[in-house]
């Protein structure tokens, strides 16, 4: 009996070696049961010494005990079959799942390791873009300085040239006003070989030899004197200007050793005596006024003779105030 016991014991702990731990616990529990039945039936065994009546009876009933043992460790070992059997299954399962997470974590890293050099290779762009573009933000400070630099001189600049061109714009006006202001001086010479016209911000008077001088003579006329007389006074009150008298002759060669002895000196005499007249009769500054003889290289028309002999007297407006504003830029 105890042998019989003994080996339940062994089998039940066999079992529980290769079953789960929940059915391990069942069996623990049961062979708890067994090992407190045998004690019993121990303690039974040495009382029953004496009543082997009472003996054979319990045998029979521990027969039948065995006999649902018997039936249970049956139900254990097929229970036991079928939890190695999914225990197989299981373990060919991981098997395949562990052969998938390594092919799995070998192709991630592969991946990973191309993601990583994506990375880098981003970063590396990343950076030589934004190195591109603090030079870029540098380039463009220095043009927008430039720029800057640049707009406050063309402003200035175009506050020189408005200031330039209302200069010029009085200079204009103040050069026709005095053209009519001689031209009304001079009207009744107009038919007498006397001509005013503005050009280029000037004044040009032109008067005939004829009207100032008898042929080949530098005395000038009491005609031409009061052409003269006129002109200077119309004009004394002017400032800030410069005149020129320019003196003409016709390509007609001067024959003889007296003075004028060519037409250079021809052209100078006269043009000084028109400048003597001139500051003798009235408050013209001698400053403002130059003599100048243009012999016959000048002519007006080569075909007239008497065109081209006349005395020209330039009056231009005097230009520090414009070079200094020129000065300036």
């Amino acid at each position: 009996m105890k042998k019989y016991l003994l080996l339940v014991s062994v089998v039940v702990m066999g079992l529980a070696s290769c079953v789960t731990a929940r059915q391990y616990e069942e069996l623990e529990a049961r062979k708890n049961d067994c090992e407190t039945e045998n004690k019993q039936l121990r303690t039974s065994n040495e009382a029953l010494t004496t009543q082997v009546n009472e003996l054979e009876a319990q045998i029979d009933d521990i027969g039948k005990r065995m006999g649902a043992l018997e039936s249970d460790t049956t139900l254990l070992g097929s229970s036991l079959r079928h939890l190695r059997s999914q225990y197989d299954k299981i373990n060919e399962l991981n098997d395949i799942l562990m052969a998938k997470n390594s092919s799995i974590l070998e192709d991630m890293n592969a991946e990973n390791r191309k993601l990583l050099e994506d990375l880098q290779t981003a970063q590396s762009d990343l950076q030589m873009q934004e190195d591109a573009l603090r030079e870029l933000e540098t380039q463009l400070d220095s043009k927008e300085t430039s720029l800057n630099e640049l707009s406050a001189a063309l402003e200035a600049r175009e506050a020189r040239v408005n200031e330039l061109e209302d200069l010029l714009n009085k200079q204009q006006e103040a050069a026709n006003a005095l053209r009519d202001k001689i031209a009304t001086a001079l009207l009744g010479f107009k038919d007498k070989g006397f001509s005013v016209e503005e050009k280029n911000g000037k004044v040009y008077v032109s008067l005939d030899a004829k009207l100032l001088f008898p042929s080949g003579s530098t005395v000038i006329n009491n005609e031409g004197k009061k052409a003269l007389v006129d002109l200077a006074k119309a004009i004394e009150d002017e400032s800030d200007m410069e005149i020129i008298v320019e003196g003409h002759t016709d390509t007609d060669k001067i024959r003889g050793n007296s003075i004028p002895r060519d037409n250079w000196e021809l052209s100078v005499l006269r043009a000084t005596a028109v400048v003597k007249i001139m500051t003798e009769n009235s408050s013209i500054a001698p400053t403002i006024l130059s003599a100048s003889g243009r012999s016959e290289f000048h002519p007006v028309d080569p075909e007239d003779k008497a065109k081209n002999r006349r005395i020209e007297i330039i009056i231009s407006p005097n230009l520090n105030e414009l070079f200094q504003i020129l000065e300036g830029n």
